[in-house]
């Protein structure tokens, strides 16, 4: 592919996309699209390579510098749960993604026929997040998707047919007039600015910085001297309760990896994202200073840092649909049912967590309903911020289910945007069929 093709493909908008703008102030860019989608996080870059590769006008903005979101910047290089009591429950674009990664980068895939027990982990898929990225990259090019990053939606507007949609970035300042619109953003951004109703605890989940730190021997280290040290830390101030999540022995025994908290993490506004961010580091910061008081931890060493913390929840909407925790866990299946789910019951806390398990033979849906926001034309999410309880969310929000949901939503808007209509009109057979065809795994319903 020459270089200005391939720039151009990437993010600059072909002269058949431009229009005058009309409805925008002067000077100002109007850029025609069927499908914008705002967040190229673990659902966002999904949905824009299925609505891409069914031929829809496909734009994709994210506000940071890769996709992957959650798997990517915020470092959960593990993704799942794919597959549920011996069988793969969510495949299609997510599924080829991961394990696109994992044959390139020479990792290996777990073994899905051994039974994990409460230890759900051993399912997870571990890839390299910056592969992903480049990966997932690839197939937004290859699919045709427009790809525009640091930008932001600063105004939303409903048309007669769709969205009108003013991006923000360096730079940059543009009008998007999209017949269908996918809010991936996390926290319902879009939906916030479209004044529509969004929900949230007053008490959310705490985030997380993932960070893995090396250099130092358990074996030649007094555990519970240290562990008594930690405790006195922690009557001190030198130390948060949160910094540390658990004893000493486990939180090094993994290198700390995902073993801290970050209270009232929020990344719905740019001051609070920057402010659990700060929160994050400063934990990190305390966590090697106390460690490297002691002789064994003096060659310490930091092996990984995300530049961002994790974001376990913030913002869901109100949608046709809302998946409660009894609907999750009796493994309910909804008559507009267009992906599974599976996870346990995942709320965080301060003081850690203590996930709960599905019973055995028992794997949830997500109903398109949850992915549209009530009273709404042309307008879909896809990703944590679907319509469900907290309970229900604290399962729904992980990456393989993110996944699916964004591969839904795609397929979704895309008919919607070909046939002129808004997703609730959308047949349902169609849907199913197209994502079938795509490679998803289709909830059986009565």
């Amino acid at each position: 592919m020459k270089r200005r093709t391939f720039i151009s493909s990437l993010g600059a908008v072909s002269a058949t996309t431009v229009l005058p703008g009309a409805d925008s102030p002067p000077g100002l860019r109007t850029i025609e699209a069927d499908v914008l989608i705002i967040g190229g996080g673990t659902a966002g870059t999904i949905a824009a390579v299925q609505a891409g590769r069914l031929g829809a006008r496909t734009l994709l903005v994210e506000s940071g510098s890769q996709l992957g979101g959650t798997t990517t910047t915020a470092g959960v290089d593990f993704p799942g749960l794919f597959h549920a009591w011996g069988k793969q429950v969510i495949a299609g674009i997510g599924w080829e993604l991961v394990t696109a990664a994992v044959k390139l980068n020479s990792d290996d895939l777990p073994d899905f026929s051994k039974p994990t027990g409460t230890q759900h982990w051993r399912h997870q898929v571990r890839i390299c997040g910056a592969l992903y990225a480049a990966l997932a990259e690839e197939a937004c090019v290859k699919a045709g998707v427009q790809l525009r990053y640091y930008e932001f939606p600063q105004m939303v507007t409903a048309t007669p047919g769709g969205w009108r949609v003013r991006l923000a970035g360096k730079g940059t300042s543009v009008d998007v007039v999209a017949k269908q619109v996918i809010d991936s953003t996390g926290n319902a951004s879009v939906i916030g600015l479209a004044g529509l109703p969004r929900q949230r605890e007053k008490t959310r989940q705490p985030g997380t910085l993932i960070y893995r730190l090396g250099g130092y021997d358990l074996a030649t280290t007094d555990l519970n001297a240290l562990q008594a040290k930690l405790t006195a830390a922690r009557k001190s101030g030198a130390l948060q309760p949160t910094d540390i999540n658990g004893t000493i022995a486990g939180f090094l025994g993994k290198g700390g990896e995902s073993g801290n908290h970050i209270p009232g993490a929020d990344s719905s506004t740019s001051e609070t994202h920057t402010e659990t961010n700060i929160r994050g580091r400063q934990a990190l910061l305390r966590v090697m200073r106390f460690l490297k008081q002691e002789p064994a931890f003096a060659l310490m060493n930091i092996e990984r840092l995300q530049t961002e913390a994790g974001i376990r929840e913030t913002f869901r909407i109100e949608g046709e649909t809302t998946v409660t925790h009894g609907d999750y866990t009796s493994g309910r299946v909804f008559s507009d049912a267009v992906a599974h789910s599976f996870y346990p019951i995942d709320l965080h806390y301060e003081g850690g967590v203590k996930p709960k398990h599905l019973d055995e033979g028992i794997v949830p849906t997500i109903p398109l309903g949850a992915l549209i926001p009530k009273n709404s034309k042309n307008l879909m999410v896809a990703g944590r911020c679907l319509s469900s309880d907290q309970l229900a969310n604290s399962a729904l929000r992980v990456q393989a289910s993110c996944m699916a949901m964004g591969q839904a939503a795609g397929v979704t808007a895309a008919l919607a945007a070909r046939t002129g209509t808004t997703p609730l009109k959308v047949a349902l057979g169609d849907i199913r069929r197209e994502l079938s065809r795509h490679g998803a795994i289709i909830p059986k319903t009565v």
